[in-house]
């Protein structure tokens, strides 16, 4: 069975407009919906062809912002974030279990970046080959203080450095590793982003159409396309309700 510890396994979306945010990533990334039948919330399940790839809720509080949330499978989620408390993190929502899914918790890194906690009640499909459309290619964090945020993530999740590489006036941008894995990079945030966070970039077949459909589908680009080391481009964008999300694909011309 594949050992998932440290391992991103879901991804969240909290929005304004449930609606017309399953009608946008319907559009840009071809996800199917459907309810995931919760008796006491409206919860919609995202689909890549047949695999789950992420879910959807209305902003759970007045004043929430719309954004993406990460989970992060841990061995054990009580035990973790007692370990997030003691490191200098935030609990934002305590460990907590979902009947028939798993245990969860929403925490913050030292300067802020929310991100979740989660085993599962059992175990989850094998994962996907990197860079499958659909389903996320990068996760890359734009950190209050790239080294001291670096070293949380690393105890905690056992995270591992790869290389570094050097973005003159941008800093440094530091890839790390899961298990292995070449899984994302983590800088120390520019001076104009209001608040550390972490930006999910979603796998695309063509990067120009996809920048196209996001356009087209009230979406707003803010950089790219870029192509980035290993020949990919990226752009990063806002959806209709103003979620910050990142695409990653080739270009067909």
């Amino acid at each position: 069975m594949p050992d998932y510890k440290g391992k991103f396994v879901w991804y969240e979306l909290m929005t304004s407009n449930m609606q017309a945010a399953e009608r946008f990533y319907h559009s840009v990334l071809g996800w199917t919906a459907k309810s995931a039948g919760m008796p006491d919330m409206d919860y919609t399940l995202f689909s890549a062809g047949d695999r789950q790839v992420a879910g959807m809720m209305g902003q759970p509080a007045p004043g929430a912002h719309p954004g993406w949330l990460g989970y992060v499978a841990v061995e054990d989620v009580d035990a973790s974030a007692a370990q997030v408390k003691q490191a200098g993190g935030a609990v934002h929502h305590e460990p907590s279990d979902i009947p028939g899914v798993g245990r969860f918790a929403v925490i913050a890194d030292p300067h802020g970046a929310a991100i979740a906690l989660f085993k599962g009640a059992s175990e989850g499909p094998p994962p996907v080959a990197q860079g499958t459309p659909g389903h996320t290619g990068w996760h890359e964090l734009h950190a209050g203080n790239l080294e001291q945020d670096f070293a949380f993530y690393a105890k905690l999740f056992g995270w591992t450095k790869s290389d570094a590489m050097d973005m003159g006036e941008m800093g440094v941008y530091q890839l790390f590793e899961i298990q292995g894995t070449q899984s994302g990079g983590m800088m120390t945030k520019m001076a104009a982003t209001p608040m550390p966070h972490w930006l999910y970039y979603f796998a695309v077949a063509d990067i120009d159409g996809a920048l196209a459909l996001v356009k087209s589908g009230g979406g707003q680009v803010l950089n790219g396309p870029v192509q980035v080391p290993g020949g990919s481009w990226i752009i990063q964008a806002l959806d209709p309700q103003g979620a910050a999300f990142a695409l990653v694909g080739q270009r067909k011309v």
